[in-house]
């Protein structure tokens, strides 16, 4: 007992809204439905939990996380309830227990995939949830993701390179893998990358889950260092992938995790330029949500912590994500020199060193869809950037490979804002209706939300027939019910 209050616990408490009876009594009755009909919680114990830190014995925090999970309607661990291994949130580290010990990582990985896959299902994950601030996630992981990765220095050592440790939540019995396994697992990667690629996150997201969490029990044993690194490697492409789709379906608290996962595992397996790129993608979905400056603060702590070892064209993908948030914040002349960065660094990228499997999508063509984005973006403060905005999204669409229909969807998108903000209906026009064309064949929202800002920009030109026309059939296309985001990465 620690005699301090666990304020976790005491917040998520306040929002389920029950009384301490009363949650005494639901522990007691979802014991008794997972198997524990032997647990009687009362209320004097449920006030020292909250009141004096009291932590309840196993398995009352996975009883509490389900029920707490139900009902606030998305994902709630037991780390969130302030249960972690280590018991209290220490010196340095974020309201969420950011960053996780070296021997938590696979046991929050577990618990969080069993319990999204759980609830998923019944439709109740991601809505009502709040998002960490990017403030509060640089802070508490920037001393950690400057250091040395625990896997090549201050990992627990075994004597029995594949013991297991207990590292989960509901998961089947964990068995060590060989290399063969690992090349499998490997190559399912690229085909959910590929799926995701194509017709956006919403079909293979509970797939993506499903295997990343096979993947945390794996990672319950130790096993020789060479493997070990494969498998936090496929955890972190895995829960990017993850963390992508769900950002891309609209659960974004579900998503942010997903990134802040993918961070903690590629640090475990010595990749630092891939904990960066993950929390990129935390940087993404910021600027998507309107928040422009809270992106910046993530993008600084993934370029710096990204380390030496980064390649030249990842850091000019880290340029595009930080210029896009400063064209949100109508910073003109800054957004000028970021992308005049991130062009230089693409080209003096020459190929010499292969580049990691995570950064093969991002090629010319999405170097120019991002600038496309971005001067669309200015263009909403800098009329005269709807042309340039308009030159690089046709660059990117022109050199678009097969099996990118998502990222071609946001080129038309693009060109056509551009096109209605530089005064030109007509190509505007054509544009919007190739974007319509394909857009109903994609399960990605982010593609919904650029159309809402597009057709926001058609307001002033709704006294044309041809417009008049495309607003209905936008409405029509339109999902009911969602309300609009901001922008959405390319």
């Amino acid at each position: 007992m620690t005699r301090e209050p666990n304020t976790r616990l005491a917040d998520l408490f306040g929002l389920a809204g029950w009384s301490k009876g009363e949650l005494a009594r639901l522990v007691n009755r979802k014991a008794a439905a997972m198997g524990h009909p032997q647990l009687a919680t009362d209320t004097s114990r449920v006030r020292r939990w909250i009141e004096t830190g009291e932590t309840p014995r196993d398995p009352v925090p996975k009883v509490l996380a389900a029920l707490f999970t139900e009902r606030l309607g998305r994902v709630v661990t037991t780390e969130d309830l302030g249960f972690g291994r280590s018991g209290r949130v220490g010196r340095g580290r974020s309201d969420d227990g950011l960053p996780w010990a070296p021997d938590r990582v696979a046991a929050v990985l577990t618990e969080f995939t069993g319990m999204d896959l759980m609830f998923n299902r019944r439709g109740l994950v991601g809505a009502g949830a709040a998002l960490a601030a990017g403030s509060a996630l640089s802070g508490a992981m920037h001393d950690w993701l400057h250091t040395d990765p625990a896997l090549a220095s201050d990992a627990p050592r075994l004597d029995d390179p594949l013991h297991a440790t207990q590292a989960g939540f509901d998961r089947y019995e964990a068995a060590p893998v060989g290399s063969q396994e690992i090349d499998a697992l490997e190559r399912s990667v690229e085909v959910f990358r590929a799926w995701d690629a194509s017709r956006g996150g919403g079909l293979q997201r509970k797939a993506v889950v499903g295997q990343l969490n096979e993947v945390g029990g794996m990672l319950a044993f130790r096993h020789p260092d060479h493997l070990q690194r494969r498998l936090w490697g496929v955890a972190a492409n895995l829960a990017v992938l993850a963390g992508w789709m769900s950002h891309d379906v609209g659960l974004e608290p579900t998503a942010q995790k997903y990134f802040v996962i993918a961070a903690h595992a590629a640090r475990e397996g010595g990749d630092r330029p891939r904990a960066g790129e993950a929390l990129s993608r935390a940087a993404r979905q910021m600027v998507h949500l309107g928040r422009p400056d809270e992106a910046l603060d993530l993008m600084n702590l993934a370029k710096s912590g990204a380390g030496d070892q980064t390649l030249p064209r990842t850091r000019a993908m880290f340029a595009t994500i930080e210029a896009w948030a400063q064209a949100s914040m109508g910073r003109g002349q800054a957004v000028r020199r970021t992308l005049g960065e991130a062009e230089d660094l693409f080209v003096s990228d020459k190929g010499d060193v292969p580049p990691p499997s995570w950064m093969q999508l991002f090629n010319e063509a999405d170097l120019h869809g991002m600038e496309g984005l971005v001067y669309r973006t200015l263009a909403e403060h800098e009329p005269a950037a709807a042309g340039i905005a308009q030159k690089h999204a046709k660059e990117a669409l022109r050199m678009r490979e097969g099996g990118r229909e998502r990222s071609q969807i946001f080129d038309h998108i693009s060109i056509a804002s551009a096109c209605f903000i530089g005064d030109d209906p007509e190509q505007a026009d054509r544009y919007a209706r190739m974007a319509l064309l394909s857009i109903g064949s994609n399960s990605s929202h982010r593609t919904w939300d650029r159309l809402r800002e597009m057709y926001r920009l058609t307001a002033q030109y709704s006294g044309y027939p041809r417009i008049k026309e495309l607003r209905e059939e936008i409405q029509q296309a339109l999902p009911k019910g969602r309300g609009t985001a901001g922008g959405a990465a390319v």
